[in-house]
Parts: structure tokens; C-alpha cells; sequence
């Protein structure tokens, strides 16, 4: 069975003129001033002995985009890219293999770019070899700057711009934001026609959008649909998307999606799907987000983003028992950066954050959207729910570039024993606790019963039990038999502390 991919709306055109992976496609768009709706009217034969046909109740129009398309069309370019790319080679064949640029990216298999993987058997060598990639982007001033995705202009060498009127520009790139997938184009022209932005954040779920570009190849290609949800959170974690229903393609990346006042409220960056076409599922960069990113790269010719020094988890129903909260709702927090903002702040794992500066968090993906978009410095209030209680606090946010080395905690006791939960537990011993860093917490020898059906594996290293740091056994059985119908886990597997809700009999 094929695994469902998130994937970069781009198609990329190989030296040989292969359509692969590497860049993107031109997307096409319009800003307008005002949208025009036609109302349409509906009629059904029916025959006699089928059911009643609703038919809409007199009023309702829908939109016609066509106003949409003649004003804001002129404004969209294509976008064509020269670069280079790392290849590998069989030694006895000769034969090039394209590596995928986000290979060493931890969520690959989301964010794989509109090609098959080649093979990777053989031996051989690595060399450069060029590539050539279509994108779109569109004019948000009548200088010349120009907003498009950054994943379409990455790793180029040669950038050209493309207006409808047939004019080629080269582009210079004035700055890159992988993070957010925004990027500022330059081409030196003047008087040029330009895209209306959406101020405000007033887009609603089921509002008609419009998206204008070139899937496949196919230019000036016009779709539409619903806006299907906002603040949606995706693996990458840095921007909360808006996700739509509008056909999008590979093709459409870099490109604008348009309310019905001729608007641009999104940039179509990625889409949803089993085959590398459209599914249903597409999403768009927020018009705000890429402003941001914008001004920073426009004044400074470079992005920073805020961090709070923490990792969080989704709280699901389990959780929610274990800690006593009313909705399986927040950002449950399995770690924290030690000497970063959130450890200064005073969070501990085991804190469900609830809000920041106000914003309720549902998910966990919806912190570090929150968190980055921010800026360095910033004093941001922060909810969290601990050991029952809501407890504010307050943090000055870092810069996501800056490193802390993290701190040693206090030693266990060493202790071993058969808990309720099915473990077997008993402490590091000094070389475990120089090998793997961790100054205190038991390790899980075996796991059973409730806890193996949960997922504790062993080798596991139990951190904590509810929040409560354990050393030793006599802690967990505390913890453990004042617990309701569920304990959430704190445990180290490798490089990672991931929280286990564990449902008890």
C-alpha cells in the first residue's frame, strides 16, 4: 500500500527534460478590486416518482471569478530556475541518480518533491549535475519585488522571471526562509502590475477562494474551491496553514489563492497525496505569515525566528484523565531545553500549556506556529494546567538559532521491582548514565500488561510519572497508586523523551 505524502506543490524539469523533483512549477494569479457574483439560476426535471430535488431558496448567487482573473492575471509570473544538484554514481554503470533534496529532512516522507525515488544500489561518487525547475510567483509592488515559495528558488543559481505579457527579467533573490517556505524576489522593472493583499485575518471556514497558476505545465489554468480549515498544523510545525479544497497541483507552487474581493490571503506551497496529483487537499501559506517573513527579508535580507525551548506533545484522551483535565485539549511538554526561555520561565514536563499571549492551544502544532512567527525578545504570557491547577507564567521568547547545553539532573536510587504497570525497573548504573547522559531515571528492563499495550518498550528510561520526576521505585508506586484510571509516562528512547499515557486496569 502507497503511504500518503504531504508534498510541495513544484514540479522540477531535469537536464534531460525528465519531469522530476527538484523545483517548481508557475503558478498564475490576478488581484482585483471588487469580485462580481452572478446569481444562478436552478432548475431539475424530475421525473415523477423520484424523490424531491431541493432547490436553493431565492438570493443565493455564487461567485464569478472572472473579474478576478482579467484584473489580477497580469500580476503573476512564471518563474524559471538553473542550479544544481549532488548526484550519485555507479561506479561499474555510469549512471547518474538524482538524490531527493529533503533526504536528510526527519519528515521525508511528507515532504517528498514530485518524483519517484530513484535507485540507490551500486557504487560510485558524487557529482554536480544541472537541473532546471518551473515555479510561479506573483507582484506585490510596482518595483519589481515579487513573493514566491522558497522551496521553488532553492539551491538556484540563475533565476528568470516571466510576466504575462511575455517580458523576461533576471531575478536577484533577495532572501530565503525555508522555515516558513517564503521567499523575496527583485527584478528591475518598473510600473508593473501588482496583487491587492488581504489585511486582517477575516478568512472563514467555507469562504470561496480562487487559485490561478499552471499545473503541469498548463498556464494561466484557473481553479476554485472552500476554504476547509485555518491554523492547520503539518509536520513541519512552523506555519498554520490554510487548507483548502482548490485543485492544486504540482505546478501551482509559489502561487497565490485569492478571496472573492481579488485578494491574495494564501501562497500555495504544499498538497496532500497518495499519487503526486490532487486529492482533495491542498494548503497555502497565510498572507500575514509570508508579510512577516517579507519585511524581515526586505529590511535585513534575512529571517530569525523566536523559540521557547521546549518539545510537546498531542494531548489525546488518555492524557487528559491522567492529568485531570476536562478536554483533550494543549501542548503536553516532554522536555525542556535546559537554560532556554521555557526553563527559565520556570515550565516543566508534564505542563500542558493552554494558552500563549491569550491564543487558546488545541493542538500541539499550534505552539510552535505561534512561538515562531514571533519575535526574539518578545515577553509572551503563557497558561499552563500542573498537577491540576492553572498556573500562569511568564517568558522572554530566544532566537531559534541560539544553542543552550542542556544540564545534569540529580541521581536515582537504585531500587527493582514488579509494579501494577507491568514493568521492571531499576537504576542506571554509572557507565549506562555516562553513556546515555541521563543522571536520573530507571530503566525499563521489561515491559507488560498495561504498559507494553501502551507502547513502553524496554530500554526505555523512565523520566517521570503525572509530571513527578522518579529515582526510585518507592516513587513510582506512590505515584502510581493515587493515579485514576491513567498515568502518563514520561520516557527517554534514544535522542527522544516521549510522553505515554498508560490506561490502567
Amino acid at each position: 500500500m502507497s503511504k500518503s505524502t504531504l508534498k510541495r506543490a513544484a514540479v522540477a524539469v531535469a537536464v534531460l527534460g525528465v519531469i522530476g523533483a527538484g523545483g517548481a512549477v508557475v503558478v498564475q494569479q490576478s488581484s482585483a478590486t471588487a469580485a462580481a457574483t452572478t446569481a444562478v439560476p436552478v432548475a431539475a426535471a424530475v421525473a415523477p416518482s423520484a424523490a424531491p430535488v431541493a432547490v436553493p431558496a431565492p438570493g443565493i448567487t455564487l461567485p464569478d471569478f472572472s473579474v478576478i482573473v482579467a484584473h489580477n492575471g497580469p500580476a503573476v509570473v512564471n518563474i524559471s530556475v538553473t542550479g544544481s544538484t549532488k548526484t550519485s554514481y555507479d561506479g561499474n554503470e555510469g549512471q547518474a541518480r538524482g538524490n531527493d533534496p529533503f533526504a536528510d529532512d526527519p519528515f521525508y516522507e511528507f515532504f517528498r518533491r514530485f518524483q519517484g525515488q530513484m535507485p540507490q544500489q551500486g557504487r560510485g561518487g558524487q557529482r554536480a549535475t544541472p537541473t532546471h525547475g518551473l515555479g510561479s510567483g506573483f507582484i506585490i509592488s510596482a518595483d519589481g519585488v515579487i513573493l514566491t515559495n522558497a522551496h521553488v528558488v532553492r539551491d538556484a543559481s540563475e533565476v528568470v522571471v516571466k510576466l504575462t505579457d511575455r517580458r523576461e527579467f533576471r531575478a536577484k533573490v533577495l532572501g530565503s526562509d525555508p522555515k516558513s517556505d517564503v521567499a523575496v524576489l527583485k527584478i528591475d522593472a518598473k510600473n508593473l502590475p501588482v496583487v491587492p493583499l488581504a489585511k486582517g485575518n477575516d478568512l472563514k471556514v467555507g469562504e470561496w477562494v480562487l487559485a490561478i497558476g499552471s499545473p503541469y505545465g498548463l498556464d494561466n489554468t484557473v481553479t476554485a474551491g472552500v476554504v476547509s480549515a485555518k491554523g492547520r498544523s503539518l509536520p513541519d510545525g512552523n506555519v498554520p496553514f490554510i487548507q483548502t479544497d482548490v485543485a492544486v497541483n504540482p505546478g501551482n507552487s509559489g502561487g497565490p489563492l485569492f478571496n472573492t474581493r481579488g485578494e491574495v490571503v494564501g501562497i500555495n506551497s504544499q498538497i496532500y497525496s497518495q499519487t503526486g496529483g490532487y486529492q482533495g487537499l491542498s494548503f497555502a501559506i497565510p498572507i500575514d505569515v509570508a508579510n512577516k517573513i517579507k519585511t524581515q527579508i526586505v529590511a535585513t535580507g534575512k529571517v530569525v525566528h523566536a523559540k521557547l525551548g521546549v518539545t510537546v506533545q498531542e494531548i489525546n484522551q488518555g492524557f487528559a484523565d491522567s492529568f485531570n483535565l476536562a478536554t483533550p485539549e494543549g501542548a503536553l511538554v516532554s522536555n525542556v531545553e535546559k537554560g532556554g526561555p521555557a526553563d527559565k520561565a520556570g515550565l516543566k514536563p508534564g505542563d500542558v500549556i493552554r494558552t500563549l499571549n491569550g491564543q487558546k492551544i488545541v493542538s500541539s502544532g499550534d505552539l510552535p506556529a505561534m512561538v515562531s512567527l514571533a519575535t526574539p525578545g518578545e515577553k509572551v504570557s503563557i497558561d499552563v494546567w500542573r498537577q491540576g491547577k492553572l498556573v500562569q507564567l511568564g517568558a522572554v521568547l530566544g532566537n531559534a538559532n541560539d544553542k543552550v547545553a542542556a544540564a545534569e539532573t540529580e541521581r536515582a536510587d537504585p531500587a527493582s521491582a514488579k509494579l501494577r504497570l507491568g514493568l521492571s525497573l531499576r537504576p542506571l548504573d554509572p557507565a549506562e548514565k555516562r553513556q546515555s547522559g541521563i543522571a536520573n531515571g530507571l530503566l525499563i528492563e521489561d515491559a507488560g500488561g498495561a504498559a507494553a499495550n501502551a507502547g513502553v518498550m524496554p530500554g526505555d528510561v523512565l523520566l517521570s510519572v503525572n509530571g513527578r520526576a522518579v529515582g526510585s521505585i518507592d516513587q513510582v508506586r506512590e505515584v502510581v497508586g493515587k493515579a485514576g484510571k491513567s498515568v502518563a509516562l514520561l520516557v527517554q528512547r534514544g535522542e527522544d523523551k516521549i510522553f505515554i499515557p498508560v490506561r490502567l486496569g
